[in-house]
């Protein structure tokens, strides 16, 4: 048997380490999942402190976790990549103590790895001379060779033009590092220095982690803790089960949204499509370890052909082992409240309770060796959304509008000493309204990322952050407003260029049961200056001169319930905040107010004659998404799409 990139998959995987039914002492359950925690945090933090590049450092996109010797991840604060193309190529017998195996080659990763910056080291866990476990860190690096600065170019054609991929390999040898291996990666690099030292903090954190989790072993011994391993699992398995699926009806729903253009084609619409069933007595499937009960079948069928340009997403691995764990800490919002919804991680226990179909080969979502896939963020992050929506459709919109999505934005170019030198920053975005709250203002998708701080640029990059702050009127107007975006001005003091892989430029964040979509992203050079322009947000080298601004507003978070419908003191404190315009207040929530920013008066009776106005301006019937008005450009005028409708 062979996987999709044409390479052996008889590997065991996925299996029980203990006899179903296996006793553990609760106390020790928590113990054990406790030092499993603190031990992913502690190499987090090891990497943090030890790290160069600003990407890893300071923006924090990395993530560690921790997998049993079947391959299972056994933490949930966080996503991670996987081990399984690992253990496809290295055979645990002849793993040793002191290796360390490094890949970022897309189509080798099983789907772990989207795009080749993202550079997986992954250490085996020892007892009794036997691999027990595995400690794995993966981050998105500064740069890995490739067409452009930081490998992500924008119009990139064939995965070649992108980077370095490494396949598998053994970067150390019984702690000994592949020199050989090391200068060839660093010599791909445009900034080598920060990648051997980026590497050397990964490799030496997990090594660290997996002594610490030999420790573990050594004090309660393999027996008892591979059953707490189960156990843990068992216990995710079956909270989901009774908590969340629970809460979908049995039935089978619909719903798409899209990537607006893949940096080669003009922009259009690249379909990502759910179907979604819920079925509550499927029978048990043994050999895909899924057990007899609740279930939901995720079928991505309609999802459009892969793309010419880097948006595609290697997902159809290890049955979409990778996505199930993506995906999942969606359906988290289906919890009683928010508290619990916080207290659920996303581990392996998820994945028996999800079945996934993929199309045939050639889509975004199953793309064909060597197609491009550095931006393919504006498919798994579109995703989520798209889980989100078509649960929305099951359970009377009771999910969030749709969130922020990744976008990187930089400058390039040289510095003051003359030297080449590189920023690149993931800017957060806002939430999507909530049936319960607003959403939440410049949040980002990576678990602990943040936005660069600027006394660390302003004294490292020759740029002055003359303004980081919400974008007003960005959220979508909603009973629950969504979330702020951010907006940042940046004056450079060089030459330089401006970099951006960016979407929902055109299309926005979608509103959901009344509540209306969030302002999308956008781009403005030499803002107030003779050169004034707006950029596209897929840019690979746009020219900035010294002395002029550069104008970055991210994403607003999608409304959640008629604008309408919301509490005349709501509109009030958004303005007196600043989230709100006074000329936003009127127009998207019939609120008519005077006085100051600081001092703002709702005028009651006119903002009632308002609202009565504006109700009966409307159509009878609305669909239940709002897409913003971007839609219809790429949808030939079409305000929604067939499935937005219940």
């Amino acid at each position: 048997m062979a996987n999709s990139a044409g390479l052996p998959t008889a590997y065991e995987h996925g299996n029980r380490l203990t006899p179903q039914g296996t006793k553990v002492d609760p106390i020790l359950v928590e113990i054990v999942q406790g030092t499993l925690a603190s031990v992913e945090m502690e190499v987090e933090t090891a990497i943090a402190r030890t790290s160069r590049s600003p990407m890893i450092r300071d923006a924090h996109d990395f993530r560690a976790g921790i997998h049993d010797r079947q391959l299972r991840k056994l933490t949930g604060r966080s996503y991670s990549a996987l081990v399984h193309p690992i253990v496809r190529d290295y055979p645990l017998a002849e793993m040793a103590e002191g290796d360390v195996f490094f890949h970022n080659d897309v189509y080798e990763s099983e789907g772990g790895i989207g795009h080749l910056p993202d550079l997986c080291v992954t250490v085996p866990v020892f007892s009794g001379g036997e691999v027990v476990a595995f400690v794995q860190a993966f981050g998105h690096h500064d740069d890995i060779g490739g067409a452009v600065p930081g490998s992500m170019p924008s119009n990139a054609t064939s995965v070649h033009e992108e980077g370095l991929a490494v396949p598998p390999i053994k970067l150390w040898d019984k702690g000994v590092p592949n020199k050989a291996a090391l200068r060839i990666m660093t010599r791909n690099s445009r900034m080598p220095d920060s990648l051997a030292a980026d590497l050397d903090a990964e490799c030496s954190a997990c090594l660290m982690g997996a002594r610490r989790l030999s420790e573990l072993f050594e004090r309660y011994g393999r027996d008892t803790i591979e059953a707490t391993f189960d156990t843990i699992l068992d216990q995710t398995t079956e909270t989901y089960r009774r908590e969340i699926l629970s809460k979908i009806p049995d039935g089978t729903y619909v719903w798409e949204d899209y990537a607006e253009h893949d940096g080669v084609d003009e922009p259009m619409l690249h379909t990502q499509r759910i179907t979604l069933t819920k079925v509550s007595d499927a029978p048990a499937d043994p050999e895909n370890g899924r057990p007899a009960g609740p279930r939901l079948i995720v079928d991505f069928t309609g999802t459009a052909p892969q793309a010419k340009g880097p948006i595609n997403h290697c997902g159809d691995y290890v049955g979409g082992n990778f996505l199930k764990k993506w995906l999942a800490p969606i359906l988290r919002n289906l919890a009683d409240t928010p508290e619990r919804m916080a207290e659920l991680d996303v581990n392996e226990g998820v994945v028996p309770l999800i079945e996934m179909r993929f199309p045939d080969k050639g889509t975004l979502l199953t793309p064909i060796f060597p197609a491009p896939t550095n931006a393919r963020t504006f498919v798994i992050l579109r995703l989520l959304g798209v889980l989100a929506g078509v649960v929305a459709k099951a359970v009377d919109g009771k999910m969030p509008a749709d969130q922020e999505t990744i976008r990187y934005t930089g400058v390039y170019g040289k510095d003051r000493d003359g030297s080449d030198y590189l920023m690149r920053e993931v800017l957060g975005g806002g939430s999507g309204g909530r049936y319960y709250a607003d959403g939440e203002d410049t949040i980002h998708v990576v678990p602990d990322s943040r936005n660069l701080p600027t006394e660390f640029t302003e004294s490292r990059f020759p740029f002055i952050v003359e303004r980081l702050g919400l974008a007003v009127d960005s959220g979508g107007a909603g009973r629950y407003r969504g979330g702020l975006g951010y907006e940042k001005h940046i004056r450079m003091l060089k030459d330089a260029h401006f970099m951006s892989i960016a979407d929902r430029s055109i299309l926005a964040c979608w509103g959901v049961k009344g509540g209306k979509a969030g302002m999308p992203f956008n781009v403005t050079i030499d803002v107030g200056g003779p050169d004034e322009r707006e950029v596209d947000a897929l840019a690979d080298a746009e020219p900035v001169k010294a002395g002029q601004v550069i104008r970055i507003r991210t994403t607003g978070g999608g409304g959640w319930g008629d604008p309408l419908d919301r509490p005349y003191a709501d509109v009030e404190r958004d303005l007196r905040w600043g989230k709100v315009s006074f000329e936003g207040a009127r127009t998207a929530y019939g609120v008519v107010a005077t006085g100051s920013k600081d001092a703002p008066a709702v005028d009651v009776g006119a903002s009632d004659a308002l609202r009565e106005q504006l109700r009966g301006a409307r159509p009878e019937a609305a669909p239940f998404f709002d897409r913003g008005p971007g839609y219809a450009h790429l949808a030939d005028g079409k305000d929604a799409a067939d499935v937005d409708w219940l």
